[in-house]
Formats: structure tokens, sequence, C-alpha cells
């Protein structure tokens, strides 16, 4: 019974991502020891990943659901959406990659005014094209089943057509040296002819992704004129991002923001 009750708890967080010990007591109808137990055993097996009252996926070559990771931190990327649409003004020409994170930025960016809006992710260009205000045009080459992500040569060669005013950048993880990094190598060369080709990056990353890792290198994160998240992880990291001048805007779940200025081309310096 233990044995089974551990395999479906691991199908679950591969299902949703993360997994709570109030949730899996109810669904089982076991004691929250027992809850714990399994936990314990699964985390032992590097399976699952503790968290404050539960547990999440671990696994460093393979990404959870898209659908699992737009539940994940849903309220503190709505506020990072809301931020970021703050430092864009109308009449900008931006990219937008793949991620839940930057899929709440355009969320955000709809009532922005003749935006030209480049982006390899499916779920952004339907999401803004109901609103003709502003302008969408989609990166050719394969689309990636399990997200809508649009990937692989093709996608890079015509992301290198463009130079544009910001590039919104979303991330898997993010290491302590300040290594950006993903799961899909095919991915990551979209993403990085995007930051190659932006006057402006704004990397967007809930505080979440500082506790994942995985095997791609996308780029660093001295790439970045802004770094917006809900918070900083620790004083180090903060060290890190004033060493390469980076601005930080940290937002809570209620909207507000706190914003030190960066490098030159940062949010205020000739974007107003």
């Amino acid at each position: 019974m233990s044995e089974n009750r551990r395999q479906s708890i691991l199908d679950i967080a591969r299902k949703v991502g993360v997994v709570t010990v109030d949730e899996l007591i109810s669904r089982f109808d076991v004691t929250p020891q027992t809850i714990r137990k399994d936990l314990n055993r699964l985390c032992d097996e590097r399976l699952l990943t503790r968290t404050h009252g539960g547990a999440r996926l671990a696994s460093s070559v393979e990404n959870m659901s898209y659908e699992a990771r737009r539940m994940l931190a849903s309220d503190q990327k709505q506020a990072i959406g809301k931020a970021v649409a703050g430092i864009i003004p109308d009449n900008a020409s931006l990219f937008v990659n793949i991620g839940t994170t930057t899929e709440a930025v355009a969320q955000a960016l709809l009532q922005h005014q003749r935006l030209l809006v480049i982006t390899n992710n499916i779920n952004v260009a339907s999401l803004m094209r109901p609103y003709p205000q502003n302008k969408v045009i989609i990166a050719s080459g394969e689309v990636r089943s399990s997200d809508g992500g649009v990937i692989g040569e093709s996608a890079v060669d015509f992301i290198k057509q463009f130079k544009v005013d910001f590039a919104v950048i979303g991330t898997s993880s993010i290491d302590a040296d300040g290594a950006l990094l993903d799961y899909d190598y095919r991915e990551v060369k979209v993403s990085q002819a995007i930051l190659s080709n932006a006057r402006h990056v704004i990397l967007v990353a809930d505080s979440s992704k500082h506790e994942r890792s995985a095997p791609v290198r996308i780029g660093h994160i001295s790439q970045a004129h802004s770094f917006v998240t809900d918070h900083c992880p620790d004083a180090a990291f903060r060290s890190l991002l004033e060493s390469f001048d980076v601005q930080v805007i940290e937002t809570d779940a209620q909207g507000t923001t706190d914003a030190r200025q960066g490098k030159e081309g940062a949010a205020g310096s000739g974007f107003d």
C-alpha cells in the first residue's frame, strides 16, 4: 500500500508540479505522519524536493508540464507581469520568449498601444491576437507540443532578422553564480538569439527558479538590464546583481514594487 501511495504521489507531482501535505492527507485518508514519511522517502530517492508544507517534482533534466507551471506561483507571476508592463512604454518593439511568466507579462500588456511583439510563444500570440492596436509576429519553426513553444534553427534565423527595444526573457532555473538555465537546447538557442538582438533585456523569474536546476545554459544574469522577481533569495545574489549593475525590481503578490536603478538602458533611462 505504501509503495502504491508513493507512486501515486509522484504521479500527482509530475502532473501539477507541487504537492502539499494537507492535500495528500485528504486524498489518501491517512495521517500527517504517514504522508511526511512518504515525502521523506521520495525526497531521499531524489524524486521530489521538500518545500514548505509539501514537496515539488525534482528533476534537473525534465521540466514539469506547462499547465503545472502556470499554477505554480501564479500570483507572483501576475505581479511580475504588471511590473514589466510599467517598464515597457507604448510604441515599443519587443521579443517575448516561451514561458508562463512571459505569458503573464503579455497579459499585462494587453492595454498597451502600438506595440510590435515578436514571439516564439504560441500562447502569447493567441492571447494578444484579439487586440488589433498591437501587432504580433510569430516565429517560424517546429511547434513543441508540450507548451506551444516554437523552436529550432528556423526560429533562430527568424529572430535574427530583428533588432528590438526590449526582450522579455524567462528561464527555468537561475544558478547561484548567475547562470540562466533551461531544459531544451533547441529553445535555448532561440532565447540566446533574443538576448543578442534586444537593446534592453528584462529577465522575469519568480524566486522558486533559484531552487531548481536545469542542464542547458541560456546565458548569464549579467546580460540582463532589468531583473523582475517577487524577491531575491539572499544577500549574495543581490551582491552579484549589483556587481553587474542589473536593475532589480522586486514585487509582492499585491503588485507593489521596489526598484533599484541599474546599468544604462534600464527603465527610466530613455524609454519613458
